[in-house]
């Protein structure tokens, strides 16, 4: 479809056009497909509608059509490749329709459980990213300030030069590599294996900055950092509270579902300091100050507590700690004390605990509102422990719905390059490095030698910090050198705060590498012209192949892997990332111990690693979360029958025989969502809803985690008597499953001699055969133990969540009553500072000089850092401008008109241009900006800076330009919700 200005003569007229169309696709969608103007388009792909694409408007080939075999000539051969969404977590899947080996169509999957056959705005503009003419097109070099390009092999053979130049002369350690949320399961898990093969824990993806604070909060409260139920079982919901997320704009198609709910009669409440396009569904909307969270979260469970509407048996028998919490609530928050922190009076706060109370099950959904704070991982537990206090976690309809970014940042983050963690959150810890020396088939001591002394146990650098790990003083950096050389591996700049720095960080490296399709704003911002430049470093740029130019795995955020086909080969110049990896190990010297275990395959004359193999390697490994079950054949039996699956619970209808395979899927839940215990021939189904009870193990069902020992201050962690998952031979709780319990059970001799001896002196993490795994379910327990969930975290730094103000912030009374932390002199390598910068912007009054709260978010049209989307002409059409929302009293005050263009300054220097959208979304106190945006700096357009012909479509200020210090005391993740900043006319 094209989108078009609206004209008289605009009729809608479908034209028809042979096979001559295929060389210009990239400018050729008026002659291949329907015109559309921006008002329909909009109309279609915006909440009003459903949210998604109704079916009958994105039929751009009829199936039965498709079916024939006939091109649109009547030449050639028409394919359909089943493919999913590479933007949000949703996992929206989508058929691809290529003919002679170019995508010309493509149409959502009607029969996907999860999509419905809807897209959003960016789902049906999928396939420009195929024939994108934005896309970085060959390897390049930065020369003099421009780009030119050279060839695959120049590339190679300088970085790895310039690579090993780096590692003689200051270690492994000098080198960061930031690998993608984008890649997927496959790729991101070869990516932690390769860095680990270099000898660095110093990588890190995008979960660091959108999620971090959510799995290290949520698997610290009951052992998984995950979404514990789906989009589509919310539709079971009685209510659903939603803090810190936008879905309508950020999640689309997940709306569907709640829709659905309200018409089976779920309340919703809203809770945001900006109402926003899901607030406009709410039933009850509530707005709170920015960073408040945990005042509104505990006012709430005020109320619930004083009126006894906690869930008391629940609460007994599942829960340690809550009387501790209970005592800290009812002291400190009062409804008094919640109306000074978050502004909202009691008569609403105690509305919405009554709503909670009075409707169950209840679910709780958040996103990047939530996480993205200095106190993120207080914040989430937070509102974990308000789920637990009304015993709605391990149950359909309740849970915490936490709603993941990008397409693969869930997998990504269980399988990925993690500075702390291998693949499966197994930890850095001698023992964890040998279960997967043993899986890969290469010496221990191999791996040790690759790492600098005393390194290979400490977790690396995290990718919200690089640019200090580079700038920060080398004494107080906890390693021998501080970082020279940064791989952008599929990341965007643009997405991470303290922009001014980051342009300082990248002048004063030795190698910036960029692999990507895009050139994205890593490219512009190191080709602009400053004084400080290293005279040294060397820039390179290298074409990524996207996801629709290979194969692999993907996690939703609902836990369920999906298949993607191969849709089209790699355009122009550009190579997989896993042949990339593959061939900078060849470079490099261990390209044999990276690809042992996978057979070879051709793609365009070049060796890559085959995909399935490298899922059939982590289905030997990762015990720890269930990423053993899905194997790549029981992914594709799913993919092939969609419609096979119910809508609410994801499980198989009835009988389902895969036609292809005679895969029987019976019991099996859409996607086999992790955890999928054992090998895959024993079918375990997949966990639809973490920690259900009422479930037998072996469909789906669980308990909370003992992850933390079986007793504190002798007090049991262990659940009580009775409280166990479904037909379960061990009614009481239990510790997690090894060699030793299993002899003691009498258990032992249901594993084989050859079982006996792997598993000796293994727990069901390790043991490379499964067979504790088996067996425990065998019995219907649970492999990793029947334990308490945790309302008291005593390994945090506060054990029960506390608010504290923001290092920078508008109320310097709310910072004296609740400060920040103390400094810290090393977290995950580096010092940070807290208490000593906050009462250094209060002692010099920036509050008066920015009193308005800066805070940022999602538009529905594009993604991440906005490069793919923003490249794309199908999106950028839609919104073509960076913007400050800024309430009317505001602006009136500032002589700002709707439309004009404005300066926001912030305390870091930077002056960011954007125009001004006059509105009643936002308060009097505060701004929204989005952060999909990118390409101009300071008000000068970075065209100039891109590769020719590589630039994005819309260019705009990024918000983070101007985004101030500040980072979660657990993980480091960057505080972006809650910054100050004025606003003047420019």
């Amino acid at each position: 479809m094209l989108l078009t200005k609206k004209t008289p003569t605009a009729g809608g007229a479908v034209s028809r056009a042979h096979s001559t169309f295929v060389h210009n696709l990239q400018r050729g969608l008026a002659a291949a497909l329907p015109t559309m103007d921006r008002r329909a388009f909009l109309r279609r792909s915006g909440l009003g509608l459903g949210v998604g694409l109704a079916a009958t408007q994105l039929t751009l080939v009829k199936k039965a059509r498709a079916a024939t075999g006939g091109s649109i000539d009547g030449t050639g051969k028409i394919e359909v490749k089943r493919t999913v969404c590479t933007h949000c977590s949703v996992g929206c899947a989508s058929d691809a329709i290529v003919e002679n080996g170019v995508w010309v169509r493509q149409e959502p999957v009607f029969d996907s459980p999860i999509n419905l056959g809807a897209h959003c705005a960016k789902g049906a503009a999928l396939r420009e990213h195929g024939h994108g003419e934005y896309r970085l097109r060959y390897p390049m070099k930065l020369v003099n300030g421009k780009y030119q390009r050279i060839s695959w092999d120049e590339a190679y053979d300088a970085i790895v030069k310039k690579m090993k130049a780096l590692r003689e002369a200051s270690g492994p350690d000098s080198v960061y590599f930031v690998g993608s949320s984008k890649h997927n399961n496959e790729q991101a898990y070869l990516l932690r294996k390769f860095v680990s093969f270099w000898g660095t824990n110093n990588c890190d993806h995008q979960a660091r900055i959108c999620h971090s604070t959510t799995v290290a909060g949520v698997a610290n409260t009951w052992g998984y950092g995950a979404m514990t139920n789906s989009y589509n079982d919310m539709q079971n919901s009685k209510v659903a509270l939603y803090i810190g997320s936008n879905a309508a704009e950020a999640h689309p198609v997940s709306m569907l579902h709640m829709l659905h709910a309200k018409e089976t009669g779920c309340k919703m409440i809203v809770v945001d300091p900006r109402f926003t396009r899901t607030a406009a569904k709410a039933d009850e909307y509530v707005r709170i100050r920015s960073g408040s969270d945990i005042p509104f979260l505990f006012g709430v469970l005020y109320h619930i507590f004083k009126n006894g509407w906690e869930d008391k048996k629940y609460i007994a028998d599942r829960v340690y700690g809550m009387e501790a919490v209970k005592a800290d609530v009812m002291a400190k928050w009062t409804p008094e004390k919640v109306e000074e922190a978050c502004g909202v009076k009691e008569a609403q706060v105690f509305k919405v605990a009554k709503m909670l109370h009075e409707n169950s099950p209840g679910t709780i959904v958040w996103c990047m509102g939530q996480t993205q704070h200095t106190i993120g991982n207080a914040m989430v537990r937070a509102s974990c422990i308000l789920q637990l206090a009304l015993g709605n976690v391990g149950k359909s309809g309740g849970g915490t719905n936490i709603f993941r970014g990008h397409d693969n940042v869930q997998g990504a983050t269980d399988v990925g390059p993690n500075p702390d963690s291998l693949p499966g959150y197994y930890g850095i810890a001698a023992g964890s490095w040998k279960h997967f020396a043993n899986v890969w088939g290469v010496d221990y001591d191999w791996i040790k030698s690759q790492y600098a002394e005393g390194q290979m146990e400490k977790s690396g650098i995290t990718v919200s910090r690089w640019i200090d790990g580079v700038l920060e003083k080398n004494e107080l950096i906890d390693q021998g050198p501080n970082i020279r050389g940064v791989f952008f591996w599929g990341h965007a700049p643009n997405s991470q705060t303290r922009g001014l720095e980051m342009k300082k960080a990248m002048d004063a490296l030795d190698l910036l590498v960029v692999i990507d399709p895009y050139p994205s704003a890593t490219a512009s911002m190191a080709a602009m012209p400053s004084d400080s430049i290293n005279p040294n470093r060397e820039v390179y740029l290298l074409p990524a192949a996207t996801q629709f130019e290979t194969s692999g795995s993907c996690t939703a955020s609902n836990r369920s892997l999906q298949w993607r086909e191969k849709v089209i080969d790699p355009l122009w110049d550009s190579r997989s990332d896993h042949m990339i990896m593959y061939e900078f190990a060849q470079k490099l010297g261990f390209a044999e111990q990276l690809v042992k275990n996978y057979k070879m395959q051709k793609v365009k004359g070049r060796d890559e690693p085959v995909p399935e193999d490298i899922l059939r390697e982590i289905n030997k490994s990762v015990w720890t979360i269930g990423y053993t079950g899905q194997s790549p054949e029981r992914l594709k039996a799913h993919m092939r029958n969609m419609g096979a699956f119910d809508v609410k619970t994801l499980k198989a209808k009835g009988k389902v025989v895969d036609k292809e395979t005679g895969y029987d899927m019976s019991g099996d839940y859409f996607g086999l969502p992790w955890p999928c215990y054992g090998t895959p021939e024993i079918k375990h189904p997949g966990s639809p809803n973490l920690y259900d009870t009422s479930k037998h193990v072996m469909d789906g069902g669980g308990n909370f985690r003992a992850n933390f020992g079986v007793e504190r201050e002798g007090v049991s962690l262990l659940a009580e008597d009775g409280s166990h998952s479904l037909g379960a031979e061990i009614t009481t709780g239990y510790p997690e499953f090894d060699h030793v319990l299993l002899k003691k059970l009498g258990w032992w001799g249901d594993l084989s001699e050859a079982e006996q001896k792997a598993a000796e002196g293994k727990n069901w993490k390790t043991d490379p055969t499964g067979a504790i795994i088996r067996v425990a379910m065998k019995h219907g327990c649970h492999p990793f133990g029947n334990a308490k969930a945790r309302a008291v975290v005593w390994n945090f730094p506060d054990a029960i969540p506390q608010h504290r103000e923001p290092v920078y912030g508008t109320r310097p009374d709310l910072i004296a009553k609740y400060p920040s932390h103390d400094d810290q002199k090393n977290r995950w390598r580096l010092p940070i500072l807290y208490k000593s910068l906050q009462a250094k912007n209060v002692e010099e009054k920036m509050h008066e000089k920015y009193p308005l709260i800066m805070t940022s978010g999602r538009l529905v049209e594009y993604e991440g850092g906005g490069e793919e989307t923003r490249s794309n002409p199908w999106l950028a059409e839609l919104q073509q401008n960076m913007f400050v929302e800024i309430n009317p009293k505001t602006a009136t005050e500032r002589g700002v008109r709707q439309g004009e263009q404005v300066w926001v300054t912030t305390p870091t220097g930077a002056r960011i241009k954007v125009m001004a959208l006059v509105t009643e979304r936002v308060g009097p106190d505060t701004v929204w900006l989005p952060f999909h945006f990118s390409g101009h700096w300071q008000g000068a357009d970075m065209k100039p800076y891109y590769p020719d012909g590589a630039y994005p479509v819309v260019r705009g200020e990024a918000v983070n330009t101007a985004t101030t210090y500040g980072y979660d005391i657990v993980t480091m993740m960057q505080e972006t919700k809650t910054t100050i900043c004025n606003v003047e006319k420019a």
